[in-house]
């Protein structure tokens, strides 16, 4: 197992990401017996941080983390989890949890999900303490004065409860710097980072403002939930071609490894399979050539149909909606390859008379356009893309 050094921790490079722990049935309670396998081999193969959350598995993955790890002694493990304010909303001073989570759910305070945490996950104090998922849709409620997310957690760090205090996001860059300008310091951040969201979520900006902050990346996501584990056929015998020996899912991992910021990286191991591919990857150094780098900017080519837009803004300073075009067209593009997460989270950001659906198909802006592209054309699919998603409901039925 290959380690970063991190102040006064050595850090195994593989992080068990435990939000997609094997189920007894879809969407299911978690299989105790396969989960607990996982993660007792990743221990012994040399896997000593485990990351998971308040709202993992409906609740169930920190009990079981907790109970896994707890037959070993503390100081050989590092253990992370979240605090879930990107699920919830004030409501007289207290956390409420929304959507799914919320189901007859209590309200509580920060300091009592903090506390219930600890209980659950049977420990003292975490190595590793996140605000989940700091957001368009989530910054406000982290940021917000009277309810104080960010100072409450900063006076437990103090007192020994957080080691190290972070937190994770899936928002977009200037979200990123924003929130870093205002809350900061912190002292990592965990993003989504993989060479295909490198560009197509603009990853590698927000890779780029945490360091130039110093602030170390933990990266998430690497193989874009499995996505990026099964290739096509001609993708596929271009990375065979190169390196035989390995498999399409390490040069995703390799990729990210090779970046210098990286400090960890997650991985969500839903089968032993998984657990031992990733050990033997996670190995040895993962150097990456600039023509393996080539390789894989061509694959990410093969995923994904893009409209090729630059980003110039000129197309701004031309639209009498005020719409800001090129964020629209980032959006188009990244939904062209999955709805994700991130998707639904920069929908519901978007003010009424931001939405592509204002457009006039005037066509100032396409005759601005120095790519030519059609962007009217681009909105109105845009547009109704969005209204699919809406009628579908959160996060779409698959």
């Amino acid at each position: 197992m290959q380690y970063n050094h991190f102040h006064d921790l050595k850090l195994s490079q593989l992080v068990t990401g435990n939000m997609r722990l094997p189920t007894l049935a879809e969407r299911g309670p978690i299989d105790e017996a396969r989960a607990r396998e996982i993660i007792e081999y990743v221990y012994s193969q040399g896997v000593n941080y485990f990351d998971t959350a308040y709202r993992y598995h409906n609740g169930e993955s920190e009990p079981l983390v907790g109970q896994v790890l707890s037959q070993y002694p503390r100081e050989t493990w590092h253990l992370a989890t979240k605090m879930p304010g990107h699920q919830m909303r004030l409501v007289d001073g207290k956390l409420e949890f929304t959507g799914y989570f919320g189901e007859n759910a209590t309200p509580m305070t920060p300091r009592e999900i903090f506390e219930d945490q600890l209980a659950r996950c049977r420990v003292e104090y975490f190595d590793f303490y996140l605000l989940h998922n700091v957001s368009e849709t989530s910054f406000d409620l982290y940021a917000n004065a009277d309810l104080g997310i960010v100072p409450y957690l900063r006076e437990e760090q103090r007192a020994g409860r957080i080691r190290y205090l972070g937190f994770s996001s899936h928002g977009r860059p200037e979200t990123l710097r924003r929130f870093l300008d205002e809350q900061g310091p912190f002292d990592f951040v965990q993003i989504q980072l993989n060479y295909l969201d490198w560009t197509l979520q603009n990853a590698r900006a927000q890779y780029e403002i945490l360091t130039e902050r110093g602030i170390p990346v933990v990266v998430m996501e690497p193989i874009r939930g499995g996505r990026l584990a099964t290739l096509g056929a001609e993708a596929t015998s271009w990375l065979a071609n190169a390196r035989p020996q390995d498999s399409v899912a390490s040069w995703a991992f390799r990729w990210v490894r090779s970046l210098p910021n990286v400090l960890v990286t997650l991985s969500g191991m839903t089968t032993m399979e998984h657990a031992r591919e990733n050990v033997r990857t996670f190995a040895e150094p993962a150097p990456m050539s600039d023509e393996e780098r080539a390789l894989l900017e061509r694959v990410a080519a093969t995923l994904v149909d893009q409209v090729p837009c630059t980003g110039c803004g000129y197309c701004l300073e031309e639209c009498p909606q005020g719409l800001d075009i090129p964020r629209l067209i980032s959006l188009y593009n990244e939904m062209q390859f999955e709805i994700s997460p991130t998707v639904h989270f920069a929908i519901a950001a978007l003010a009424e008379e931001q939405m592509p659906s204002n457009c006039i198909a005037c066509g100032a802006c396409a005759r601005a356009c120095p790519q030519g592209i059609d962007i009217p054309d681009v909105m109105e699919r845009l547009a109704g893309r969005i209204e699919q998603i809406k009628a579908e409901g959160p996060f779409g039925r698959r």
